[in-house]
């Protein structure tokens, strides 16, 4: 076994990440090959990695893949140096291209109402439509990761009863979310259709018209369709309404710590950026209203 696949096993056992995680680890290892000349990368120095990541960035490749490519030749080589396989780590002076500070998008609560119940109303009897409806309420009211949603079971970590939905994330952790009422009622009159879909020992939860889990593709697929037909001039994706979760429960609610504990966030860094979304909520309402802050 090579030294790169023995480091992203170690990778998937130690901290337990992903396949996707791992994939692109793969991907970004694998480069090493080629700037090495498909020779060994544990030879190559300071230089020629700094030399390929001025490549990158002369090919205009985004600084937020060309830091993703660093992030992983930094920890291999940190591994290769602890492991005793190289004496010198050529990664530690590396520097990535600065990369300017976007905000997660999130939906207004009167946009987000707007998607949720416009196609509703066009044919709600539908099997598909009552699929559709229970998955992006369940998202919105969850703050589930799309990885998260299409991996559900019935019955499996969803209980209605008791309006909770248990969920396993990033790092393999589990973590249970609330469920709100518009999405109970939802996956209720979805779960009552899913019997006249579902294939012979099918578990999942979202199914396909062929009676098979629903890919992450799919998902991403039928919201699109959603926003187009809620007339909302915008394309919405399935991670933007974990984003309107997160802002819109901490504008009503301003824990913090709950919405960290809700979004299965390993650190209250990651979730502090919804604190910016907040402000620019806050702001615009100022704008409106304040007597000074109106334009004349």
């Amino acid at each position: 076994m090579d030294s790169i696949s023995q480091f992203l096993a170690e990778l998937a056992v130690q901290r337990r990440a992903s396949v996707h995680t791992l994939s692109a680890y793969r991907r970004d290892l694998n480069h090493l090959g080629k700037v090495a000349s498909d020779a060994n990368p544990d030879s190559l120095n300071a230089a020629q990695l700094q030399r390929a990541l001025m490549q990158m960035h002369g090919r205009n490749l985004a600084p937020r893949s060309i830091a993703r490519t660093l992030s992983a030749w930094r920890s291999y080589y940190a591994w290769l140096t602890r492991n005793g396989k190289i004496a010198v780590n050529p990664a530690l002076t590396l520097r990535a291209p600065r990369r300017p500070h976007l905000l997660p998008k999130a939906l207004g609560v009167d946009q987000a109402a707007s998607l949720l119940d416009a196609p509703r109303a066009l044919n709600t009897n539908a099997p598909l439509a009552l699929r559709d409806t229970a998955m992006f309420e369940l998202l919105y009211s969850s703050g589930l990761r799309l990885a998260e949603l299409v991996s559900l079971d019935w019955p499996g970590g969803l209980d209605l009863e008791t309006g909770e939905v248990t969920v396993t994330g990033k790092r393999n952790k589990t973590r249970i979310v609330p469920v709100g009422e518009r999405a109970q009622a939802a996956l209720i009159a979805w779960i009552d259709a899913r019997a006249t879909m579902i294939k012979a020992n099918e578990t999942a939860l979202f199914v396909s018209q062929r009676g098979t889990r629903l890919t992450p593709r799919q998902v991403q697929t039928r919201l699109a369709q959603w926003s187009q037909q809620s007339g909302l001039g915008m394309h919405v994706h399935p991670h933007m309404l974990r984003h309107s979760f997160a802002s819109h429960v901490l504008q009503s609610s301003g824990d913090l710590r709950a919405v960290q504990d809700m979004l299965g966030h390993a650190s209250i860094a990651a979730t502090q950026v919804y604190t910016h979304l907040d402000f620019q909520h806050l702001a615009k309402i100022y704008d409106a209203a304040h007597p000074r802050a109106r334009k004349t």
